[in-house]
């Protein structure tokens, strides 16, 4: 037992001590310390092995080893076992334990002091540097994958300007050996015209302690130099000058040429935009003009600081500078395209007629308007004389169409009256004449040609007052039979074979009575002009060319006729092949005159003595659906 001195000693010591004595390891002495972190005041005369558990099983057979040895030992770090979980025991606290062997008189072992010093919070600690080192080693292998696989150059640099690290893809770039001495070779791959320049920049922003951007071109290995964008930032202490610049270089070549290929071609479009004489400008997504050309300050005499984002309507006249700002909002909110026809001020006070369009555009650059301003000022009085010279001349032929129509009906009468009169004439006198059944048939005949020839020029003005009639969709073979039904007479008479092979479903937008007349005046033209020495026979059908148009084929088998060299036109009016048979010659300049009308075309193929065939396009050249409309 120690004496009452060391006693007091033991006790105010900061670590819990006992004492043990005899191989069986009894306690014979124990601080208040050691009780209290044994959670036990009865301690002397105890074995060790009963009030040690929650220290690992290994301490007791290291305090069995100092007794037996006398050699002192020391464990650090050990755990002070407070409980259990999943991953095993769990450590409330940890202590340094010191096992000191307590020597005899005659120098044998009588017992040993253990010391166990609290050293918990500096294990915790030590613990927890090791995961932050862990953790920190972990991350900086990540961050070096990530650096070493991105497509960019990264560095380190110290405040002397040296290198510290260089990611893997300069080597790779520069063509440059690992060995290399990277500070001293990367300012001679610089182009010489940039190497000053970043030099400067370089040392500027070490010296200030500040982050640097710059662009250069770097030479690359195959010899060609390259721009790069280069930026670096400080790492900052919390005293003193940067430590470090950690930075990346990333190539931007491709872009930098591609913005010079931009910068031309705007420049290229801004030069050829004020060199047209015509009025271009640019807006802005809400419909503010932030771009004129030299033109608009030439024809206005304000410059585009003085037109304005809204100036262009002052620029209008005031009777349509409203219904024109009105109609420009709604533009812009709808993105409906601007079409329009105003009136514009030019410098001299003059207002001139201007089509203005504008078109909105959304190329991925964010929404911009486009617009021109054409001036149409000369087309319009252009226009007005034409619309004028029309109107007059329309009035002329519908004078025309009046006049002739009249005259025909009017000299219908006397032609009567001349009838009557040659009938009376034959009936009640008598020439002496060898020659009087000739005249009497000569006059005959002039009269029945003047009383055609009247009623064809009737027939001709209500035909071509009939082109500017409505159209509608017809059944073309319905059509047909009602005029082969109209001409059954002329039909019987002449023993005619008419073969028709129109197709049942053919449609035709067309107007009705010119459709009727093309067809009565082919149809009964071939009856009228058969040859004397066979039936007429007459085939009428239908076929589709290879555009796809429909086109009707009549063919006959009659007298047949002389064509011109030039194909159109083919017919004029009271013009007569066949002499000898009656007729005005109007008919088949009437079909000629409908078709091309209504945008068709008509071929004739005929040979003298055989016969004639009628081929009538529809629509020249233009598809059904279209030609339709």
């Amino acid at each position: 037992m120690p004496d009452p001195s060391f006693h007091n000693l033991l006790q105010r010591l900061p670590a819990a001590i006992a004492a043990f004595t005899g191989e069986e390891l009894r306690y014979d002495f124990a601080n208040d310390s050691m009780r209290a972190l044994l959670g036990q005041e009865d301690l002397e005369g105890r074995l060790a092995s009963e009030t040690l558990q929650m220290w690992p099983a290994d301490l007791i057979s290291f305090m069995q080893r100092v007794y037996s040895t006398g050699k002192s030992y020391v464990v650090k770090s050990c755990p002070l076992l407070a409980g259990t979980d999943d991953n095993g025991p769990t450590a409330a606290a940890y202590f340094d334990i010191t096992l000191e062997p307590d020597p005899a008189d005659d120098g044998s072992v009588q017992g040993l002091l253990l010391f166990a010093v609290d050293v918990t919070e500096q294990e915790r600690t030590r613990q927890r540097s090791h995961e932050l080192a862990v953790e920190t080693r972990r991350l900086d292998a990540r961050l070096r994958v990530l650096t070493e696989t991105a497509p960019l150059i990264s560095f380190t640099m110290n405040p002397e300007g040296e290198y510290e690290y260089v990611s893997p893809q300069w080597h790779t770039f520069t063509g440059q050996p690992t060995t290399c001495d990277i500070t001293a070779v990367w300012p001679l791959l610089v182009h010489p015209d940039d190497r000053l320049r970043v030099l400067h920049q370089m040392d500027v922003a070490r010296a200030t302690g500040a982050a640097w951007s710059y662009e250069c071109r770097l030479r690359r290995y195959d010899g060609q130099y390259r721009w790069m964008l280069s930026r670096a930032v400080p790492e900052n202490h919390a005293f003193g000058k940067p430590a470090y610049w950690h930075g990346a270089m990333v190539e931007v070549h491709d872009q930098r040429e591609l913005a010079e290929v931009l910068r031309k071609a705007e420049a290229e479009l801004r030069f050829l935009a004020d060199s047209i004489p015509e009025l271009i400008w640019i807006a802005s997504p809400t419909g503010l003009v932030n771009y004129y050309n030299q033109f608009i300050s030439e024809y206005s005499g304000l410059t585009a600081d003085e037109l304005g984002p809204t100036g262009w309507i002052n620029l209008l006249h005031p009777a349509e500078q409203a219904e024109t700002a009105r109609r420009w909002v709604f533009c812009v909110s709808s993105g409906e395209a601007f079409e329009g026809v105003v009136r514009m001020r030019r410098h001299d006070g003059a207002y001139r007629w201007h089509l203005i369009r504008a078109r909105r555009l959304d190329d991925g650059q964010g929404l911009r308007w486009f617009g021109a301003c054409t001036d149409v000022d000369d087309q319009n009085r252009l226009r007005q004389v034409l619309q004028t010279q029309y109107n007059e001349l329309a009035q002329a032929n519908r004078d025309l169409d009046t006049f002739v129509y009249t005259a025909s009906h009017d000299l219908k009468q006397p032609v009567l009256n001349l009838r009557g009169l040659f009938d009376e004439l034959r009936r009640a006198a008598t020439f002496h004449d060898p020659e009087e059944a000739f005249m009497l048939q000569m006059l005959d005949e002039a009269l029945l040609q003047l009383d055609t020839t009247l009623q064809e020029l009737a027939a001709t003005v209500r035909d071509q007052r009939g082109l500017s009639a409505p159209t509608e969709e017809l059944d073309v073979p319905l059509v047909l039979e009602e005029v082969l039904l109209g001409l059954r007479t002329q039909v019987l008479e002449s023993q005619a074979t008419i073969d028709v092979d129109v197709d049942t479903g053919l449609q035709l937008h067309y107007g009705r009575a010119n459709l009727r007349s093309v067809l009565h005046n082919l149809i009964s033209n071939a009856l009228k002009f058969a040859h004397p020495e066979r039936l007429p026979h007459i085939r009428i059908q239908s076929a589709i060319t290879e555009q796809g148009q429909p086109v009707l084929v009549v063919q006959d088998n009659g007298l047949g006729m002389v064509l011109p060299e030039q194909p159109a036109p083919v017919f004029q009016p009271f013009a007569r092949q066949h002499a000898h048979i009656g007729g005005a010659g109007v008919g088949l300049y009437l079909v000629q005159r409908i078709v091309a009308g209504r945008g068709g075309r008509l071929e004739v193929a005929s040979t003298v003595g055989e016969g004639t065939t009628f081929t009538i396009h529809w629509h020249d050249g233009v598809p059904a659906a279209v030609a339709d409309e």
